[in-house]
Parts: C-alpha cells; structure tokens; sequence
C-alpha cells in the first residue's frame, strides 16, 4: 500500500468512526423522545440538566432514560466480547452467543433466581449479585467450549461444534430448573431469557456500570498485545507473546464483560457476532479503534432494537432480543456459508 493510499484509508476509517459517534448519539437522544409522548431534544437536555418539567422528567428519568443507558451498556459490552473473541481464536464465527457464554450466563441467573428467592417473589440476597452468578456461569461455559476444542481451539468449525452442545446444555438445564421451581421464579426467568430491558432501574445501572469500567480498561491495557495474538503460535512467540496465556486472559476478559452485560438485560443474541463484523468494515484494523467502534454498534443495536419493538408493538412489551434474533441468526447462516466455502 503506497503512502498516499494509506493515507485515504486512514482518513475514510477516522471519518466511518465519527459517523459512528453521530448515529450513537442521535439514535440515544431518539429512542428517549419517541414513545407515547415525544419529548423534543431540547427537552430532554433540560431534564438531564435538572430545569426539566415534573412531567417530563418522570418520563424520561424513570421510563425512557434507564432502559436507552442499560442498552447502551449490554449491547457495548457483549460487543466488545465478540471482538475479543473474534481477534484472539482468528475465527469470525466466534461470539459470546455461539460460544455458549450467554447461555452459560443465563443458566447461572436462573439458578440465582431459583434458589435465592422467597415466595413472595424476593431475592433473600442483594441483586448485586446477580452478575457473579452470571459470571460463574459465563466462565463455566467458556471454559468447557475451549477444554473440549483442545489444541484445535482455533478451528471455526470445532469451536462452533462445541459452542452449539454446551449452549443447548445449558439451554435444557434452565428450562429443567425452571420447570421445577415455582411459578414465580419461572415468570422472572423467562423475562430474562427473552432479552429485554424495559424493567431495568438505576441500581442495576449503576451496579453494571462499575463494574464494566474496570474491566474496560483491563481491554485497552491488552489491547497493546491483540495485534500479535491473532497470529499462530510460532509467530506470537517470535515477538514475545505466551499465546496460550494471553488466550485465557482474553476469554476471561470477554466472559466477565458478557456476565456484566446479559446480567439485568437477560440473553440478548448476536450482537457479538455482528457488531465487531461491521466494526472492521467501517474503521479497519486498528485495534483501539475497533473497540471503540463495536462498542458503539453493539450500542447501537441494542437501543435501535429495543426502540423498534417500543414504539411499533405498544403497549406490548417485546422482548428486544426478538429483533436481535431475527436479524442476527440470517447473519450467522451467511457468515457460516462463507466459511465453509472459504475452507473448501
């Protein structure tokens, strides 16, 4: 590549990153003022400033507000995972969905859910920590997928042979602990498998967002190391890199964003899967840049799908990983397809 085309290039990728930033937030502003009542922009800066109506900031503040910072958080969240996997396995399948983390995640909520609460529909526990038993589950799952796949952890197909077993285990334990447990605790677990965020409050946000800060920064500082890692093993040790190490470094970095993000807003599908996809479309290579970018279209999708299903299903209340499904798992085929023609 000649300097002046490398230059273009640069330029035509800091250019996608901006318009990026742009939808990200016209699209945030957008999913508040529209419902019911649309709020006007201006509006919704005053309330968020503290000069708003009585009116209007019960709305935005209570209803719109909290599911628009929640989506925000879980669709960049679990994006940034899909990076994370997609960089250090050199396989553009993997996700947190088809790994089976989400899966593992949610069978961890539901036993949370199962066997701490009361039956007057209590957590006889703080729902803080309802993330760890996200996580333990997360973990588990990741783990197992990578045990199984060995030293052929890179292969697409092995992984996603792997990923799809112990996802539909972990599917078949928590419809088996469901089925088992009260009606109560059944009600609120199908909330969350469904994937939505209309019943999120500010303390589940503030929970997720201290926690998916640290951990973010714990990406960026290994983000230095993610060039060299989605070489082979050889290549990796020529420039210093324990690639095996690094690895699980990595999956648990991408296990723990995905407890963080599916933790409240339940098994939302494919987000990691697309969004780090077209993320190396519109910004390249780069890797602090493709972060960046996943974790804004993960956002992007999330709030985009969750203000599809509440305007044009009210005053229903689908579950946005309804709209994630259906436009992820055609993506999934067709990236699927691609691969297995890639290979031969």
């Amino acid at each position: 590549m000649t300097p002046s085309s490398s230059a273009v290039t640069q330029y035509r990728n800091a250019m996608s990153l901006v318009a990026i930033i742009a939808v990200f937030v016209l699209l945030s502003l957008s999913a508040v003022a529209f419902g019911s009542t649309w709020i006007a922009f201006d509006k919704i800066i005053g309330v968020i400033l503290g000069v708003g109506e009585k009116t209007q900031n019960i709305i935005v503040l209570q209803l719109r507000l909290p599911r628009v910072v929640m989506a925000i958080l879980a669709g960049g969240g679990m994006a940034v995972a899909g990076f994370l996997l997609q960089k250090v396995t050199r396989n553009s399948l993997a996700s947190p969905g088809v790994l089976g983390v989400i899966d593992g995640s949610a069978l961890g909520v539901v036993l949370f859910l199962a066997l701490l609460s009361n039956e007057s529909n209590a957590l006889v526990t703080s729902i803080a920590y309802q993330p760890v038993a996200a996580a333990i589950g997360a973990f588990l799952a990741i783990t197992l997928v990578f045990t199984l796949s060995g030293r052929q952890a890179s292969s697409a197909i092995r992984l996603l042979l792997f990923g799809i077993a112990v996802a539909a285990v972990a599917k078949a334990l928590t419809v088996i602990f469901m089925l088992i447990g009260p009606i109560y605790r059944a009600t609120q677990a199908q909330r969350w498998l469904a994937g939505a965020v209309n019943e999120v409050n500010w303390g589940e946000i503030q929970i997720t967002a201290i926690a998916l800060l640290p951990i973010m920064i714990l990406v960026l500082l290994a983000a230095r190391r993610l060039p060299p890692a989605d070489l082979d093993e050889v290549s990796a040790r020529s420039v210093g890199l324990n690639l095996p190490v690094f690895r699980i470094v990595i999956f648990a970095l991408a296990a723990s964003l995905t407890a963080l993000s599916v933790a409240f807003v339940g098994a939302v599908g494919f987000i990691g899967l697309m969004a780090p996809h077209l993320a190396r479309l519109l910004v390249g290579r780069n890797v602090y840049a493709g972060i960046v970018a996943s974790f804004l279209l993960g956002a992007i999708f999330l709030v985009g799908a969750d203000m599809i299903v509440r305007v044009l299903f009210s005053p229903i209340e689908v579950p946005a990983g309804t709209v994630t499904a259906i436009i992820g798992a055609p993506y999934f085929l067709f990236l699927l397809m691609g691969k297995q023609r890639n290979d031969g």
